[in-house]
């Protein structure tokens, strides 16, 4: 195992952990951002306002995009149990 596989699984591994992640947190930013406006506008100062739409959004988002999601950590795993053999000669 030489040092340039392991930069090049870590690397693969990071992207695929930010694009699996990304879709997610955008979108708790963004349902945060638009509560928070929401709130200083109305000057309603309730902490768990936030919670149900952000979990809604999320759980949309993953009903949605589950699968694809799925499928890239999978697609991961196999790339790495497929390069097992190179590292191993």
């Amino acid at each position: 195992m030489n040092q340039e596989f392991i930069i090049y699984i870590g690397s693969r591994m990071l992207w695929t952990m930010a694009k699996v992640a990304g879709p997610v947190l955008v979108a708790s930013l963004i349902i945060g951002l638009i509560v928070a406006i929401f709130q200083s506008a109305t000057q309603i100062q309730e902490m768990t306002l936030t919670f149900i739409p952000k979990i809604v959004a999320i759980a949309i988002i993953l009903l949605v995009l589950g699968s694809w999601m799925g499928s890239q950590v999978v697609g991961f795993t196999i790339e790495l149990f497929n390069s097992i053999p190179a590292v191993i000669n």
